[in-house]
């Protein structure tokens, strides 16, 4: 398994690029090829990157994160996106994304590893525990404050 990660500059060229699609429509299923395409351009505007486990030809696990400063945490990388494709879990490719994360993380200068997982999640929630991750708080969120 080797970690790549996905140049910004030319993403819409990547030879890569379909497979990573594919891997993350898995967990982002709202999504189309394109609007997704064009959801993570915004966002690598902003920092976003990409990186992803591949093994031969296949593209077996996708992480999209943020190097991030906050009061809180100082700086540290926020996973907003982090899914093993259907076929190849539990085989390690989730420990090879953490791993990392950690390493990129710490070339960084971070010092922390952050994400959220929704609270339905059980098996995501028993590999971030098994990885060292811990419990720290609860999310609040207002999906729509134009309602509000």
């Amino acid at each position: 398994m080797n970690v790549h990660l996905l140049e910004t500059h030319d993403c819409e060229k990547h030879s890569d690029l379909s497979s990573v699609l594919d891997v993350l429509l898995q967990l982002r299923p709202q999504y189309d090829r394109a609007s997704l395409l064009a959801q993570i351009q915004t966002q690598q505007a902003q920092g976003y990157q990409v990186v992803y486990v591949k093994s031969g030809d296949q593209v077996l696990g996708v992480a999209g994160f943020v190097v991030t400063e906050k009061l809180a945490w100082g700086k540290a990388i926020y996973v907003d996106d982090l899914v093993t494709d259907q076929h190849h879990r539990s085989q390690g490719v989730g420990d090879c994304l953490i791993q990392w994360l950690k390493d990129y993380g710490q070339a960084q200068g971070c010092r922390q590893l952050h994400l959220d997982s929704g609270v339905q999640r059980f098996a995501a929630h028993r590999f971030y525990l098994r990885q060292g991750f811990n419990i720290a708080s609860h999310h609040f969120s207002i999906t729509d404050i134009e309602s509000e």
